[in-house]
């Protein structure tokens, strides 16, 4: 009723646009077609990835679009896992400088350089890669691969710039001591794989970036940003001839010259499991990790335990649907009050992996919703139904179609996947690989990689009732009779 009077008081342009002729029926039925098939269609659809190897061993690659934005980006092995006790947070402290100025652009000049084409710069280091990547309009992108050839090749590295980001970097340490996820999951990877490379944190410790000199630093650049080890990805509305061109161009520096075969070997990190404990009764909540040794990169298990944590499903308290969510972990916790929030995780290197979960509870719940999760480990691999397979796939196609929203996405996929697999894997790989996956192979790989084995433990805040290692261990595995 309400409706109505807003429509009578309207324009006559109001009352068309809200009463106006219906569609017909055909329409909606067209209409109805069409999105039905969109899914299909845009699995098909999708631009063709093109690489092309360079003689230095550089790989370019790239995926043509209609975008009139473009981003082009550099991918490259190398992270913290390629440092050691001595020299860690050596990449996280070049990724600093990379923006601070060249050789060719000193001081702040490549950055007022990046601003003049209306661009965005940005870069991260995570343990086996470092990226950086610039967003710019697709006329632009002759350009942008240029200031990328300059980042890499000729990074000043001056004194005054070194001392400056090292405060800076200082710090930030400070302020991620404050963030306990991520503290939680550093320890996990220093249990896990203590005395190996995986242990080292990607920033680095503090007493290592107070004593890292220039260099160290360019040690570290010399070692590993070369060709063979680096994916020149890219984007958007541009021309793969083009790009290629442009690689040729400039990706021509001595440093460019250095062969595959002399490429350091990638160390080898094996799993550990055991616990790390940082107890804090002053803080109001606990963070509490467990994982066990996952699949590597490339293993085709890595498709089936995503769908397993996809069943396990993830909680929030912020969330709605309370009790009526699917995951039954999540009603579980809802129910009982078991904590503020859980999330799964399956974290892939070359070699190795972490799966596990990850939650945060009040101190008098710990146990109790260790308890359940630990309870939804052993239902996976040994009670898992077809419905919550085909719930699962379903939400894991709905991520992977969302990898498409943006050229900068779609970049970053290009370069990982070409550093992790050797090539770019289709989405309609993908989802043959999901479809393939029913109840019984949930339960056998997740029997493979979680029953019975030694869990990696991480606990941070009043964890005082957080059970004993053993009891944990004991969990693991359900007794039948």
């Amino acid at each position: 009723m309400a409706a109505r009077s807003v429509c009578r008081a309207g324009s006559a342009a109001g009352r068309a646009l809200l009463w106006g002729p219906r569609p017909s029926a055909a329409l909606l039925t067209s209409t109805r077609k069409r999105g039905a098939a969109t899914y299909a269609q845009t699995l098909q659809n999708i631009p063709e990835t093109q690489v092309t190897t360079l003689e230095n061993g550089l790989r370019v690659a790239s995926e043509e679009s209609n975008h009139p934005t473009c981003t082009v980006g550099l991918w490259i092995e190398a992270g913290s896992r390629y440092e050691d006790a001595k020299t860690n947070g050596a990449g996280f402290f070049m990724e600093h400088l990379a923006f601070k100025g060249t050789k060719n652009r000193p001081g702040s000049a490549f950055e007022k350089e990046v601003e003049s084409l209306g661009a965005h710069l940005n870069g991260y280091t995570s343990r086996e890669q470092t990226a950086f990547y610039i967003k710019a309009l697709s006329k632009d992108m002759p350009k942008v691969v240029e200031l990328l050839s300059d980042l890499v090749q000729n990074c000043a590295l001056e004194d005054s710039h070194i001392e400056r980001e090292r405060g800076i970097i200082l710090q930030e340490l400070k302020e991620m001591d404050s963030n306990l996820a991520d503290v939680t999951f550093d320890y996990l990877h220093a249990t896990a794989y203590q005395g190996t490379a995986l242990a080292h944190t990607v920033e680095g410790t503090t007493e290592n970036i107070k004593k890292l000199t220039r260099a160290d630093l360019a040690s570290y650049v010399d070692t590993h940003f070369k060709a063979p080890r680096m994916v020149l990805a890219a984007a958007g509305g541009i021309s793969h001839r083009e790009l290629v061109d442009a690689a040729k161009q400039h990706f021509t520096g001595a440093s460019f010259s250095y062969k595959g075969d002399s490429v350091p070997a990638l160390p080898r990190c094996r799993f550990t499991g055991s616990e790390i404990r940082a107890r804090d009764d002053a803080l109001p909540l606990a963070h509490i990790a467990l994982a066990v040794e996952g699949p590597g990169w490339a293993d085709p298990d890595n498709v089936v335990l995503n769908v397993a944590n996809a069943i396990i499903g993830r909680y929030d308290r912020t969330f709605g649907g309370g009790k009526n969510q699917s995951s039954r972990l999540a009603t579980l916790a809802v129910e009982h009050n078991l904590c503020h929030s859980f999330e799964p995780f399956n974290t892939s290197y070359s070699d190795t992996g972490l799966f596990g979960f990850h939650f945060v509870s009040d101190p008098l719940s710990i146990d109790d919703m260790m308890f359940c999760a630990q309870g939804e480990w052993m239902r996976l691999c040994t009670s898992t139904t077809e419905s919550e397979v085909t719930r699962a796939k379903n939400y894991l196609r709905n991520a992977m179609v969302a990898q498409l929203d943006g050229t900068t996405r779609v970049c970053e996929n290009i370069g990982s996947h070409l550093l992790h697999y050797g090539r770019r894997i289709p989405l309609e790989e993908w989802d043959a690989r999901i479809s393939a996956v029913d109840a019984r192979m949930v339960r056998d790989v997740c029997s493979k990689y979680i029953y019975d084995k030694c869990p990696a433990i991480a606990a941070v805040g009043p964890i005082e009732q957080l059970f004993d290692y053993n009891r944990i261990r004991s969990a693991m595995y359900w007794v039948r009779l």
